[in-house]
């Protein structure tokens, strides 16, 4: 089930927080309970994506990007993403979730997002997000641009621009299946 609480306890902590820019830094806390595990006594990688979730909302909530998509009708979806496993989290573990949009393109807003255990890295995720409206993807800039700000993205980092290129070159759909 969705953490809905959780999403609400974010929401909520986070209701008068600074304003951040588009491309700022949101940085969130959590722990990993009982409910988040799997059977092999850790965070469910399931879960840790529905966790990532929140640091997007919050992060969204605080750049202005959640009250221009209720102005305007438009939706929010994952268009993709890659994420790198690298330190178990263990039951009632406390990390720390950060969280920052590093620009767009013509169609989608990519973020990344990551969690810390005691100063190290244990999960690292690039997401592609896309806006969308009654007749499909709503291009970024107009997006920033009704957030008042200014619609220009910073460059890509390197290592983003490969993954958008490398996953350019994925068959879709998927010839797995086909008859």
């Amino acid at each position: 089930m969705y953490p809905f609480i959780r999403l609400a306890k974010e929401m909520f902590i986070n209701r008068n927080a600074s304003a951040l820019p588009i491309t700022g830094t949101h940085v969130s806390y959590h722990r990993c309970w009982p409910q988040d595990i799997d059977v092999f006594m850790e965070m469910n990688n399931g879960r840790i994506l529905t966790i990532l979730d929140l640091g997007r909302m919050a992060l969204g909530q605080r750049a202005g990007l959640l009250g221009t998509l209720k102005a305007n009708g438009w939706g929010l979806t994952v268009a993709g993403n890659s994420v790198r496993y690298r330190k178990r989290i263990r039951p009632f573990v406390r990390f720390k979730l950060v969280s920052r949009a590093v620009g767009w393109d013509a169609r989608f807003m990519y973020l990344e997002q990551s969690i810390w255990i005691d100063g190290e890295c244990a999960v690292q995720a690039l997401f592609r997000a896309a806006v969308t409206d009654k007749n499909g993807i709503v291009e970024p800039g107009r997006i920033i641009e009704a957030m008042d700000q200014d619609k220009t993205s910073p460059a890509l980092p390197t290592w983003v621009q490969n993954w958008i290129d490398a996953d350019a070159t994925r068959p879709w759909p998927p010839q797995v299946g086909q008859d």
